[in-house]
C-alpha cells in the first residue's frame, strides 16, 4: 500500500460504523491508549519507509494535550493527523503553527455537502491531502457506488484542486476501488480490512491476498 492509517482508538467515534466502532471498544477493554500506541509506534522508522497517518478524535488528543500529541508525533515519525470532529476555525486558529512547526499535517475532510468557497479554502490550507468523504454516511456503512457518489467526485475533480484527494468510506472490493479512482487519487479502505482481520488465521498472508484483490491483481 501507499501509506497506513492508524487507528486511535476512542469510546464515541462519530464518523465509524459499527465494525471500526468494535474494534475500537476491543481495543479499549484490551488496554489501548494514545500512551501505549506511542510506545508500539517508537520504533516503527527503523523498517517502515511509508507514510504514516493517525486517525481519531480531538477528545483523546485533547487531554493527552495538543502540543505534547504533536511533538510525539513529529518524534515518531507520524507524518499527518486526521481528526474529523476538529472545526476548521479552531485548528486555524489555537493549532496551526504547532502543526506546521513539527510538519505535521492535519487532513481534512470533504463531503458532499461542503460548499465551493469551503473546499478552497481547505485546498488552500492543506499540506497533505484532502479526505472525501465518499457520502454522508459512517464508515463501512454502504456497499457500491450510486450515481449521486459519481456526479459528487466529477463536480470535485472540475474544481482543479491542489492537494492530492482520497476518497474514504464504503470502499470495500476492486469494483468500488477502480470506480474512485478514475476521479481522485486513491482510495482508504478501513471496514473491510478489520473485517478480514476478524477471520483470518494468517494475517500477514491474507492482508497481502487482500490488498492485491483490491487493487485487482492475481
Amino acid at each position: 500500500v501507499d501509506f497506513v492509517e492508524i487507528g486511535m482508538p476512542f469510546s464515541d467515534p462519530l464518523a465509524d460504523g459499527p465494525v471500526i466502532q468494535a474494534s475500537s471498544t476491543t481495543a479499549l477493554k484490551n488496554g489501548m491508549s494514545l500512551n501505549l500506541l506511542f510506545e508500539q509506534l517508537q520504533t516503527v522508522r527503523q523498517s517502515i519507509s511509508m507514510p504514516l497517518v493517525l486517525m481519531g478524535y480531538l477528545n483523546p488528543v485533547l487531554r493527552f494535550g495538543v502540543e505534547k500529541f504533536i511533538h510525539k508525533c513529529s518524534e515518531i515519525g507520524v507524518d499527518g493527523v486526521i481528526l474529523p470532529d476538529l472545526p476548521f476555525e479552531l485548528f486555524n486558529r489555537e493549532y496551526r503553527s504547532m502543526f506546521e512547526s513539527k510538519s505535521i499535517s492535519n487532513i481534512f475532510l470533504i463531503t458532499p455537502q461542503t460548499p465551493e468557497s469551503r473546499l478552497r479554502m481547505l485546498d488552500e490550507a492543506s499540506t497533505g491531502f484532502l479526505y472525501m468523504v465518499s457520502s454522508a454516511a459512517v464508515t463501512g456503512a454502504k456497499s457500491g457506488i450510486s450515481q449521486s457518489q459519481i456526479e459528487y467526485f466529477e463536480r470535485i475533480d472540475a474544481l482543479n484542486l491542489s492537494s492530492p484527494r482520497m476518497v474514504g468510506f464504503g470502499i470495500s472490493d476492486n469494483d468500488s476501488f477502480k470506480q474512485v479512482c478514475k476521479y481522485a487519487n486513491g482510495a482508504i479502505i478501513g471496514s473491510a480490512f478489520i473485517r478480514m482481520l476478524e477471520k483470518s488465521s494468517d494475517i500477514p498472508a491474507d492482508t497481502a491476498r487482500f490488498i492485491n484483490t483490491i487493487k485487482g491483481g492475481k
